[in-house]
């Protein structure tokens, strides 16, 4: 009755091998993607430098990002 020379059992394998493929390939992009997306430290004073010369933050602001990212720093 459900005898078609193996096509459906093997159809299905192969349909459930390439469902964890993708989402193992879709797990591994997303990892990637995401830890390139962080500036580093240096770059991210910068930024804060460049924000205080146009003054869009304050000096007080300025020293409380750079303390931070100092804590950061030492943690890693």
């Amino acid at each position: 009755m459900f005898f078609d020379h193996g096509f459906f059992m093997g159809g299905m394998h192969t349909i459930g091998w390439a469902f964890w493929l993708v989402v193992a390939v879709a797990m591994v992009a997303i990892w990637t993607a995401s830890r390139g997306r962080r500036p580093s430290d240096a770059a991210q004073l910068d930024i804060l430098k460049r924000r205080l010369a146009r003054d869009e933050i304050t000096p007080e602001a300025y020293e409380q990002a750079k303390h931070l990212l100092e804590r950061d720093a030492d943690k890693s």
